[in-house]
């Protein structure tokens, strides 16, 4: 009997350790599950989540690279002249002037020149535009990153447009009235000029007094623009022309 009473409290006290051994283990699971959950992030997009200083970053990356890429599309022969988008047409203000000439043989040759060089100084001028464009890129103050890179196509090419031309027409109009003169504009432009004004003078018309500084740094300053636009809308459409991790990370969170 005492036996019999002995082994039945042997197989107890067996259930009880066993019970709290298998306790101790399910704890001991629990623990491991919550700690790895509380170590791990619940999303992907955690992992990659963007930081201002990164989104700032990676516009001012992209803005570079469609400068840069702008630059050496436009900057070569007939990167102006040769693309209809971009091309300088005869200056508005001198479009009766073009039209007179047009019927002088000795001066229609002359109006054909005149457009060629026109184009002439910008793709010389453009040469210059890649320092001047990327300092003012390395200058912005961007308080509203993430608002440019939800903007939408073209959001960071206007933000620069928008804070930036007033500076670069003034940096950038120098660079033009170099090009301008290496390329001879003024020496076919001022004799056509001068006989259509001379004209005027006895007919009473209009007389042409056009700035081609002015003209051909507006110009050129916007077809760049414009260049850079279309680069930075490949950047955001393209994977292959985010050539740079960041801009992967960066313009890779818009698809993501």
């Amino acid at each position: 009997m005492f036996e019999k009473k002995l082994i039945e409290m042997r197989n107890i006290t067996k259930n009880i350790l066993a019970g709290t051994l298998i306790v101790t283990l399910t704890a001991c699971d629990v623990l491991n599950e919550t700690a790895n959950i509380l170590l791990t992030p619940t999303t992907e997009s955690e992992t990659n989540k963007l930081t201002n200083g990164e989104v700032i970053s990676g516009l001012k990356e992209a803005l570079t690279v469609g400068i840069t890429n702008a630059v050496d599309i436009t900057s070569v022969t007939d990167g102006f002249l040769g693309n209809q988008e971009i091309k300088l047409p005869f200056p508005e203000s001198a479009i009766k002037m073009k039209e007179w000439a047009q019927d002088k043989p000795i001066l229609s040759d002359q109006v054909v020149k005149i457009t060629e060089t026109l184009n002439r100084a910008a793709e010389d001028a453009a040469k210059e535009a890649t320092p001047i464009f990327v300092n003012a890129i390395k200058n912005m103050s961007i308080s509203d990153g993430f608002a440019i890179l939800n903007g939408g196509e073209g959001a960071a090419t206007k933000f620069l447009k928008d804070n930036t031309t007033s500076q670069l027409v003034a940096a950038f109009s120098p660079k033009v009235q170099a090009s301008i003169e290496k390329v001879k504009l003024t020496d076919y432009w001022n004799p056509v000029m001068t006989k259509y004004n001379q004209a005027m003078t006895f007919t009473g018309g209009n007389k042409v007094d056009t700035d081609l500084n002015k003209y051909v740094t507006e110009r050129a300053i916007s077809g760049l623009f414009l260049m850079v636009e279309k680069e930075e809308n490949k950047i955001r459409k393209d994977p292959a022309a985010r050539v740079t991790d960041l801009l992967s990370k960066v313009f890779g969170s818009l698809t993501n």
